[in-house]
């Protein structure tokens, strides 16, 4: 459980490398589109934190590998807490866009964007969408880690 919260924390430090270092100088879609990769590898490893909690509480009896079914298994053991809910469908989010084929604008430039066609909804991904994304990433970690201890870890 610890072990897999601190891949999470790792997990979040390169994202937070690439999205202030490696994006700063490099304005491409490729760019964008690992950062979307390491931001799904951080919740990854928040989610199976979760899922190892539960299973020491004795609330599941094993962990799936599959990440569609350990993001229904979450839903399905934290269902009375919606933020964490809603974080699993972000989680799912991400995943389609990162599936997804996907156009470029203005690359290298500031406003470089990563076009997405989502299941007919046609997503636009840019440099300040990549921002709260890894906000919204941040503050589930956070959740996790007060979901795990009780309380906010720094």
């Amino acid at each position: 459980m610890e072990e897999a919260l601190n891949n999470a924390v790792q997990e979040l430090k390169r994202v937070d490398h690439l999205f202030y270092v490696s994006l700063k100088y490099t304005r491409t879609v490729d760019m964008m589109r690992h950062m979307i990769e390491r931001l799904i590898s951080t919740i990854d490893f928040g989610t199976e934190s979760l899922l190892k909690h539960a299973k020491e509480n004795k609330l599941i009896a094993s962990i799936p590998s599959n990440a569609g079914l350990r993001s229904e298994l979450v839903k399905k053991v934290y269902h009375d807490n919606q933020e964490i809910i809603s974080y699993i469908n972000f989680y799912m989010k991400l995943r389609k866009i990162l599936r997804a084929d996907h156009s470029k604008r203005e690359e290298y430039r500031r406003h470089v964007t990563m076009i997405s066609n989502v299941g007919g909804e046609i997503v636009e991904v840019s440099i300040d969408t990549l921002k709260e994304d890894y906000e919204t990433t941040k503050n589930f970690i956070k959740l996790v880690k007060k979901t795990l201890y009780g309380e906010e870890e720094s």
